[in-house]
Formats: structure tokens, sequence, C-alpha cells
């Protein structure tokens, strides 16, 4: 990671509060309709209950003792409520929750779009579950020619597909799920992500290694429609390797829905400044997060910059949010992760799928049992414009927003960052 050329900028200050959702039920009521059609899905991940992934990763540091209910060492901790803890709700009290809440505006099932790699199995079997478990028209299904036998599509070839596509695309097309993991992206004389090439098309303005690139409108936008008010179309991929991986993730994500409305339990977040210095410099944005009331979640900052606590966060329970920085981040597969949970690691090459140029890949959280992450695809310099804000990320959640509307909403130069997950997932939210 080299350092940017300029300053870290001062702290933004956080999203101003939006409307928030009618609470419901944590649990696995779900509308009538879902309810044959996802039982399969909610199996995989407990009904809403947290999901690890293989252990492909190191044990890493011990956990502290006393971490999963005191925080560990190190951390400074923000309880959402003074309340007294919360307890599942009957099924009486979850079938009222669910009939009532209202759905919230926004990116939904009907204004996402899937697309799929014409010809390739793994992309159509996955599109196809994606569609089913989350009700997508038909025809937002579109199929595009890309070789999926390659990391990267040249930027002439993107340019073809991106305007076939955006002849094939209507207006209630607000968001787009790529299906396949290869290419994650275009390749011109810089490296855009595929995700913000697909929202933006291919420019050089928007990548150039340790360049300042060019801001997102959807940046801190309130816009609940970004094609229609913004005339762009935020994408994230869904970033599975097989057809297995993406089962678990979108019952993941579908469980997510709704989940933190009237939850069970407390959902954890956790905000490292870790003992590399040019990968923590988005650490005064999470340590003012930390400070502040944030109703709904429990923060714990951990400031390990003199390596007097820990680098990593393992063995800990219910977590939603891990956000950190380091070239790998051992251990990520010992924690228990919530429906929804999303974390990612400022770093050069997370991005760069598969190997990320021997980093530890963005997809690493998703195999750990997350719902999103975020990795840029070629040296972006550790601008802290280049990574997700994680006030904004976190703020904006809470509110209500889906994944892909929080995770673009705080990146500002979004240019060289590929998004991954369930865009649809919505815990403090339902569609």
């Amino acid at each position: 990671m080299v350092a940017s050329k300029t300053p870290p900028p001062p702290t933004h200050p956080p999203l101003p509060p939006g409307l928030r959702a009618e609470r419901q039920a944590h649990g696995c009521e779900r509308p009538p309709w879902r309810r044959g059609l996802l039982a399969g899905l909610l199996t995989l991940v407990g009904c809403g209950g947290g999901s690890t992934g293989p252990a492909e990763h190191a044990a890493g540091s011990p956990a502290v003792p006393g971490a999963a209910a005191t925080g560990m060492a190190g951390a400074a901790t923000n309880s959402p409520d003074q309340a007294p803890p919360a307890t599942a709700a009957t099924p009486a009290a979850a079938a009222s929750a669910t009939d009532t809440a209202p759905a919230q505006p926004g990116v939904g099932p009907a204004t996402l779009a899937l697309l799929i790699a014409d010809g390739d199995p793994d992309s159509e079997q996955a599109a196809r579950l994606y569609q089913q478990a989350r009700g997508i028209p038909d025809s937002h299904l579109i199929r595009v020619a890309v070789d999926t036998r390659f990391d990267a599509i040249s930027d002439t070839a993107f340019q073809a597909l991106k305007t076939r596509l955006d002849g094939q695309l209507g207006n209630d097309v607000q968001a787009l799920l790529v299906t396949w993991q290869r290419p994650s992206r275009v390749a011109g004389s810089c490296a855009m992500s595929i995700t913000s090439a697909l929202a933006f098309g291919y420019g050089t303005q928007w990548c150039g290694g340790c360049n300042r690139t060019s801001s997102s409108a959807y940046y801190g936008s309130s816009s609940k429609l970004p094609w229609t008010d913004l005339r762009l179309r935020p994408a994230m991929m869904l970033g599975t390797g097989d057809l297995q991986a993406a089962q678990a993730l979108v019952a993941r994500g579908v469980a997510a829905d709704g989940s933190m409305l009237a939850p069970s339990t407390t959902p954890q977040g956790w905000l490292v400044r870790t003992t590399d210095p040019a990968r923590s410099v988005r650490h005064p944005d999470m340590a003012a997060l930390a400070a502040s009331p944030v109703s709904g979640v429990a923060l714990h900052y951990v400031n390990n910059a003199n390596g007097a606590a820990q680098d990593t966060v393992t063995a800990q329970a219910d977590v939603m949010f891990y956000f950190t920085g380091l070239t790998r981040v051992a251990g990520i597969d010992s924690n228990r992760y919530l429906p929804g949970a999303v974390a990612d690691h400022l770093t050069s090459f997370g991005g760069v799928l598969p190997t990320a140029n021997g980093q530890m890949p963005a997809t690493d959280w998703l195999q750990a049992g997350l719902t999103g992450s975020y990795g840029s695809v070629e040296e972006p310099c550790n601008y802290t414009e280049k990574f997700p804000s994680v006030s904004r990320l976190v703020r904006a959640y809470l509110d209500g927003a889906t994944l892909i509307e929080a995770y673009w909403q705080s990146v500002k130069w979004p240019g060289q960052g590929l998004f991954i997950g369930d865009p649809l997932a919505k815990p403090w939210g339902r569609h």
C-alpha cells in the first residue's frame, strides 16, 4: 500500500438520520409467498443465525479471555441502548410486524437487473438461484457476451458490452448484479472494477494508480432511484465461485432482510486501527463513529497502533460490522457473523480476483460467512476517498438502506473499487 500524495481528508460528518422502518421480529417469519420458496435457503443459515465458511484462514491471534462478553483488550465500546436486553419475539408478534411494517422505497427486486455471462453455466445457475430467492422479473435477466476464462476484460471489449447492455436496460432498472466472478476488472491504460465501469463507463478519470480520481454523484446521496435521479446504476458482483457458495450467500442475504428491526441479539461492530499505519488511515472516522451515539449496534473501536492489543478480531459472536486495514486478516472464520454482515480490509489489491496479488482477496470475507465486502483492483494508494467511509456505510445501513445502497453511498472515488455480495440484503428494512 502506497501512501497517498496528500494527507488524509478530515472525517466526514455523519449522514443525517433517515426514516427508520417500523420494527419487525427477528427470525424466520417471511411473507407467505416466500415461505415455501426460501425454506431450503434459510436452512443453510439456521433460519437467520450466523454462518461461517470453510476454515481456509490461519488461526490468527488467540481470543482475549472474556472478549465475547466485554469487548477485546484495547477496545472502546459504544453500547446501542441502555434499555433491557431484547428478547425473541413470539410468533404472533413476528407475524404482526411482518404484516404491518411498510416496505421502504429504493433499490429492490423490481428495480435490480441480473447480468449473466452468456453460455456460462455457473453464471446462469447463480442468476436463476438469485432470481428465485428474490423474485427478480424475467425481463431483468440480461445475458451479455463476456469471456469468463480471463480475470480482466479489455476496455474496448467492455465498451462494446456496455453499449449493447445500455440498449437492453429499461428505465425501471436502477441497479445491477454481476453473476460471474471473472472478469472482475476492466483493463486499459489503467484498471477499473467491473462494478464501477458498469455504473460510469470505462474512463481514465476513474482510475490510474495513485491519481486522484473522479467523484461519484451517488456518494452521500439520499437518492432512492440512482438511475432516475443521477443517470448511474450502481453495480455489485455476487462474488461466489460455485453454486454451493452462491446458495449460502443468498441464504444469508435473504435471512438478513428485516432481521434487525426487532432483534433477539445486539449486533456487534468491530473497528480496528492496526499496527499497519498505511492501511489504517480510516481510524479517525472509525474512532469518531464509535464515540458517537449510534442506536441499534454495539461498536467496539480497537486502537492497536502501538501493538499493545491485537490486530485481529477473533472468536466473537453476532458480528455485523468488521472494518480494518491489513494485507491479510487472520482468524476471520473464527467469528460468528449475523446475516447481512459487512466487512472489508483496506489494502491495495483486495479486489484483484481471484489471487489479490498475494494479499487477501475480498471474497475471503464471503467465504467466512459475511454478506458483503469491497476491494480495489489496482494500486490506489491509501486515499480514504477510495475506500468506504465506515461512518457513512454504518449509518446508511442502520437507516434501512440495502447493502448496495449503503456501500456505494460510502465511497467518494469508487472507480478502482469492486463491490461484492448480496446487493439486496437489508437488515434494518424490508422489501
